[in-house]
């Protein structure tokens, strides 16, 4: 019960109202995950993890950490360079002046990060 509408109501009528709920026939059933729904979450999972995976690579490779950031670093620039490119080529656009652009977004981002201590 809304703590705004409680105090309205005496015991007898939350009484009534809950009993009157109780007595409804056609209640709608209590909701379910579909095979669809965990079909969208693993599509969604493996979205996710096939899309970080590659940055992660290095971090298991190698045990200089600088050298594995920097290599996590390129694979990122790549990847955007790559999504930029098959975006605008899907999306008629031109393929390497969006890939350009990712890519100069993305060590826009890169060297925001190291100045801030990453």
């Amino acid at each position: 019960m809304p703590p705004l509408l409680a105090p309205l109501l005496s015991r007898d009528h939350l009484e009534t109202l809950r009993q009157g709920l109780v007595r409804m026939p056609n209640l709608p059933p209590a909701p379910r995950l579909t095979a669809a729904d965990w079909m969208g979450a693993l599509g969604v999972f493996l979205l996710v993890f096939l899309s970080t995976f590659p940055l992660v690579v290095p971090f298991l490779l190698f045990t200089e950490v600088r050298l594995a950031l920097r290599l996590s670093n390129l694979i990122a620039i790549v990847l955007l360079f790559v999504n930029g490119y098959v975006l605008a080529h899907h999306s008629g656009y031109r393929p390497f002046r969006t890939g350009l652009t990712m890519v100069l977004l993305g060590l826009l981002l890169v060297a925001i990060t190291m100045a801030l201590g990453g």
